[in-house]
């Protein structure tokens, strides 16, 4: 066995606060299992803008007790005595443990921490920076990852997740701390360390309810959060509102870190809305809504004509949010925002009603960004900032607020006889049919994206799916308003886009699609064109990837 190995597992293991890590990398010492020595101590979790995330277990490639403490040493060396932060977390597996690590190293550095009062959204947290004037925030969540997993994320005094150089910042200092067996340690004894009680989630409750939801509220709603820890918030907010209380699927309803109904905790994964369906049909619903584990998401779906259920799409829902937004609110200085890889739909609706738009980089810090006077920002993996005159409640996604204002949208249009899918067909024959799609491909060896990329790069298609390619952008170089990022952007006629770009947190390819289809006679025929439009995409994407 690797003599250097061996020497970092037992600078590990004499640090380590945690029994349960402590006798895993025991037994691997003991075993000599080289190869799982060399998965923990061959790299480690690097600190970014999405802060940590990655597998439970022992070793600086895992998140534990060392990693969380090593991360919140870091934070409190940038923040600096004195400053305060607050912390959340949901309902993982050592989600809570992490937390308290947190604010026992932070108060041990001389700063002040304020810690949620149990397993909540993490929108809740987002929304609590900015209430109590913060100067940082964490919340400690894996959001939909599998359950093996957890992370850490970190927040500014704005209410929004951090971008470049803090990270940067936050990162070398994490890389400067020594054994966490060395650091001072507060206690929920310190006075420098509040848990807070149930008067934030009732001003969080306070916030999202201003949002514009509209007076009806005759609505029937199919809910799931997931296993997570959406559903008490969620159904208190529909409570606050007037509206009838959700159908919950039972087998979901209660916080569980095993998430033993479903093979992956994303509503946007195959079979994970089954549960949340089936109790729709059973009970009539109008509206199925779904949060993910740490409800900052929001999933969306509706009935069809024919009994059945259809899931909308994060742009279809954002499209429908950010034109309600736009009509609900007023003032010059308004903009709405979405990322380079969602709907250009949104654009020509603001250009419409003659407000300000903006595309930014995918990721929610980045929509945050966009400018002053935001009262929307949405992205297409189902994640929705919903404002109103007043601004943003949140400054992040938040899939409470979300959802409560896509259920005063669905209670309108029920009342006025009509659904959200009809909506959506008067968005597609005012701006075009805006359809979009994913092809995504996922490798064990990450080579295989770079040379993939490399491909296109050095020899970009000239045509896709029978439309000509009318310009070819690396995004590499950054572009107007656009820091650097690794992705192609491929603008091609018709109206048509492909975007492409290596996943930020799993070893994936992922291919962003959209083609615009004008509605000249049936709505039907345009959705079919649509559909047709986008195979082809498909086909011919895939051969120029090579994967």
């Amino acid at each position: 066995m690797s003599s250097d190995l061996v020497r970092l597992a037992h600078s590990w293991l004499a640090q380590d606060p945690d029994p349960e890590t402590r006798a895993e990398l025991a037994a691997l010492l003991e075993g000599g299992d080289q190869e799982e020595l060399r998965e923990r101590f061959g790299a480690k979790l690097e600190f970014g803008t999405a802060g940590l995330r990655g597998e439970l277990g022992a070793g600086p490639n895992r998140m534990n007790r060392v990693t969380v403490m090593r991360a919140a040493a870091g934070l409190a060396r940038v923040l600096g005595p004195g400053r305060h932060v607050v912390i959340g977390y949901d309902a993982r597996h050592k989600s809570d443990v992490f937390a308290h690590d947190t604010a026992a190293v932070l108060t041990g550095a001389g700063l002040r921490a304020s810690v949620l009062p149990r397993p909540l959204p993490t929108p809740v947290l987002a929304f609590a920076v900015r209430h109590l004037g913060a100067d940082a925030g964490v919340t400690v969540t894996a959001s939909h990852n599998p359950p093996r997993d957890n992370g850490y994320k970190v927040y500014w005094g704005d209410g929004s997740q951090i971008v470049p150089p803090v990270d940067a910042e936050i990162s070398a200092a994490i890389d400067a701390v020594g054994q966490v067996s060395d650091l001072p340690l507060g206690s929920p004894a310190d006075p420098a360390w509040t848990t807070l009680g149930d008067d934030m989630v009732a001003a969080y409750l306070k916030a999202v309810t201003a949002l514009p939801i509209g007076d009806a509220r005759g609505l029937r709603v199919a809910y799931t959060p997931l296993h997570g820890v959406g559903g008490a918030t969620l159904a208190g907010a529909f409570e606050a509102a007037g509206f009838e209380a959700p159908a919950a699927v039972e087998a979901q309803a209660v916080p569980d870190p095993d998430f033993p109904t479903v093979a992956f905790p994303n509503p946007e994964e195959p079979g994970a809305m089954d549960l949340a369906l089936e109790l729709a049909r059973d009970v009539g619903a109008d509206l199925v809504l779904a949060n993910d584990p740490d409800a900052d998401r929001c999933a969306v779906g509706v009935p069809l004509p024919d009994g059945g259920y259809r899931m909308l799409t994060g742009d279809e829902v954002g499209a429908l949010l950010g034109e309600h937004v736009i009509r609900q609110t007023s003032g010059d200085g308004r903009l709405v925002a979405t990322t380079i890889v969602s709907s250009s739909l949104l654009g020509k609706i603001a250009s419409e009603y003659g407000v300000r738009y903006a595309e930014t980089l995918t990721g929610f810090k980045w929509i945050m960004k966009a400018g002053d006077g935001l009262v929307f920002g949405y992205e297409e993996a189902l994640g929705y900032s919903v404002g109103s005159d007043a601004g943003l409640p949140v400054h992040d996604k938040d899939g409470i607020g979300a959802a409560l204002t896509v259920a005063g949208l669905a209670a309108q249009a029920k009342l006025d006889g009509r659904t959200l899918l009809d909506l959506l067909d008067d968005q597609a024959r005012r701006y075009g049919l805006h359809a979009t799609s994913q092809l995504s491909v996922r490798v064990d060896d990450l080579s295989l994206i770079t040379g993939a990329m490399a491909r296109l790069r050095a020899t970009p298609p000239v045509e896709l799916g029978g439309r000509e390619v009318e310009s070819a952008d690396d995004l590499s170089e950054g572009s107007a308003g656009l820091p650097p990022t690794d992705g192609l952007r491929y603008r091609l006629s018709g109206g048509a886009r492909v975007v492409v770009r290596p996943s930020g947190t799993e070893p994936k390819l992922k291919c962003y699609l959209e083609v615009v289809v004008p509605v000249t006679d049936e709505i039907a025929d345009a959705r079919a064109q649509a559909v047709r439009d986008l195979d082809a995409l498909k086909t011919d994407l895939s051969a120029a990837l090579g994967l």
